[in-house]
């Protein structure tokens, strides 16, 4: 490297701020237009698109939701820095995908629902549902200022983008198209960034891996260095990333999120029908595999490139989540235009999370706070108000929560471990209820609580003892004997500070992130048994159906304690109707046994919507 970051920083011309400015005014543009010309938004229409949607931009949203500027920026500088091995967390999503298909997205479907915590309250109780949706909204809330401010910071050092004017701008931009343009807009705009996103990293991937001689030069630098190392059968948990933590941690982590999670579950919703679904998850699976090669191999070639002169010893950036921004200044830096367009790749990416995020917030407060509790009788046109006025207020909430995220680190393994710490617990309580039907409220309740108790408990713990030196992450070795026209000034961080050794950590805070979601699902399945066992199991009797995974029926006949599933439960909604009805002579207008014997994900709604 010969030059300066003030010298790249002036590369990024007033072509490039237009490249940028074209891509946040398209994505205004779409919001105005579905806000102000399209039909009149009720309540459905803004939060749910009127379940009117088509599998292209649903797909496309899917993607872009939650992985947006963390795969761009987190993952490149995770290969650079502890080598390729975490490109194998690609194939859980051949786990994942399924099983969201197949497992867990039937029940919503069946059920017809706008809110995930409404199952909790059908299942289990309206206190588990109120902790589930509580829980969710403070992750979100910080997981979105990690997600805004984490690429504005990255970007402001490398190409001179003020920190906060590029936050003001993510906030405000996503608060106005999703505010105004409701669901449709938010799955439009999320289809352009995801477009935009992969553009921008492909592109600069491909040059990058030109300038340096092609991939056998990429290839044969990194695995001088031991960096196409991936493979690590070592059963300790402790060990940061293994097949085992990649492969089954991961397929834990990202489940809570194509499963169970809201902002998924919502666009999942949207759809015209099921089959729409199924296909828009598998388009998933295979843009998620593109997209994280790209992002993984990016890594690879971004230390091709500086092999021989770290940027982070030399004191050119501070972060390693700056090196990826600093790759593309110094490679596409003389191309006028293209380092603008990797900028509005990263800001496509965030735009993409935070409004996901945004709507999906909004229907949760409105549906299991508003709703719910504090005001059932709500007009659909009061309802609507309320939705605009929460998505404002949560993106205002997002810009203040910024100031938090200033002071923490490595955005990959944070955005994983908050995931896991707070996702976590929610996939099980969800796991609880759907593929344990003797599972009762209480034991619920019960577990989700110890789960995120003992989850902070490590995460926190963690954190702390990372900040006093006694958990320490080694990164792979990197050399600076090629740096040119530098004055080397390696950073304070890089050494070890005088004084007294710390003590060891206790041995869970040395518990891998990527086993977060893991350990926290099967916390709230072994306490919420365990309390069930104590309490009084659940009468499978009066367990509706339609909250069960389609895997319990399939096996329902070679698990115990299944007889007569569902029975009095169909037995009391048709004594119900019959209350309502002066005849029962018309089978098809009510829930029959029969429709227990079929697979789960066969219902059609009117089904559905017969109990």
């Amino acid at each position: 490297m010969t030059v300066s970051v003030t010298e790249l920083a002036d590369r990024f011309t007033w072509i490039d701020y237009m490249v940028f400015g074209l891509m946040l005014a398209l994505s205004a543009a779409i919001g105005i237009f579905y806000g102000c010309f399209s039909k009149k938004q009720d309540t459905k229409e803004f939060l749910m698109a009127g379940k009117s949607m088509t599998t292209f931009p649903v797909a496309m949203s899917l993607i872009a939701s939650f992985m947006s500027a963390i795969a761009l920026l987190g993952m490149p500088s995770e290969i650079y820095q502890f080598g390729a091995s975490y490109y194998l967390v690609t194939f859980c999503f051949v786990l994942v995908m399924p099983a969201a298909a197949y497992l867990f997205f039937p029940v919503f479907y069946n059920l017809q629902i706008s809110s995930t915590f409404e199952y909790l309250e059908m299942r289990f109780h309206r206190a588990v549902r109120w902790l589930g949706s509580f829980v969710l909204i403070i992750q979100m809330s910080l997981y979105m200022a990690i997600v805004v401010y984490a690429p504005a910071l990255a970007l402001a050092q490398v190409t001179g983008f003020d920190v906060y004017v590029s936050v003001s701008l993510i906030c405000f931009v996503c608060i106005f198209y999703t505010t105004l343009g409701g669901m449709k807009a938010v799955l439009w705009t999320d289809a352009l960034q995801t477009l935009v996103l992969y553009a921008s990293i492909i592109f600069v991937t491909i040059k990058g891996t030109f300038d340096v001689g092609g991939f056998s030069a990429v290839w044969e630098r990194n695995a001088e260095s031991g960096r196409t190392q991936m493979i690590d059968f070592d059963l300790n948990p402790t060990t940061r990333h293994t097949v085992w933590a990649l492969v089954i941690g991961g397929y834990f982590n990202w489940i809570t999120i194509y499963g169970v999670n809201q902002a998924q579950v919502q666009r999942y919703l949207c759809l015209q029908t099921k089959q729409m679904v199924m296909k828009a998850l598998w388009i998933n699976l295979v843009g998620m595999m593109i997209l994280m090669t790209t992002c993984c191999f990016g890594g690879m070639v971004v230390y091709a490139k500086y092999y021989d002169c770290d940027p982070i010893r030399a004191g050119v950036v501070t972060k390693g989540d700056q090196l990826f921004p600093l790759f593309v200044m110094d490679t596409l830096g003389q191309w006028k235009g293209l380092p603008g367009l990797f900028v509005a790749g990263i800001f496509a990416g965030t735009l993409s999370t935070i409004s996901s995020v945004l709507n999906s917030l909004a229907a949760i407060v409105l549906e299991d706070f508003v709703k719910s509790g504090c005001y059932p009788g709500i007009s659909d046109t009061a309802s609507t108000w309320v939705s605009r006025g929460l998505c404002v207020f949560f993106g205002l909430l997002t810009f203040s929560l910024v100031f938090v995220a200033e002071r923490l680190g490595n955005i990959l393994s944070l955005s994983m471990s908050l995931l896991g710490m707070v996702g976590g617990p929610l996939l099980g309580v969800f796991t609880l209820g759907m593929f344990f039907p003797w599972a009762n409220a209480t034991g619920a309740f019960v577990g989700e609580v110890v789960s995120l108790i003992f989850m902070f408990w490590i995460g926190v713990g963690h954190h702390m003892a990372r900040s006093s030196g006694q958990i320490k992450v080694v990164a792979m070795p990197t050399s600076i004997d090629g740096c040119q026209n530098l004055t080397i000034t390696e950073p304070d961080f890089l050494y070890e500070p005088e004084g007294e050794e710390p003590g060891e950590a206790l041995a869970l805070y040395r518990l891998s992130y990527m086993w977060y979601s893991a350990t926290a699902c099967f916390t709230v399945i072994i306490v919420g048994m365990l309390v069930t066992l104590v309490t009084g199991k659940q009468d499978v009797r009066a367990v509706d159906p339609r909250c069960l995974s389609p895997a319990v029926m399939w096996f329902k006949n070679w698990l115990p304690g299944l007889n007569g599933l569902g029975e009095d439960y169909i037995d009391e909604e048709k004594l119900k109707e019959s209350k309502n009805s002066s005849s029962l002579v018309n089978t098809n207008s009510s829930f029959t046994p029969e429709m227990l014997e079929k697979t789960y994900g066969d219902y059609t709604p009117e089904e559905s919507s017969k109990l």
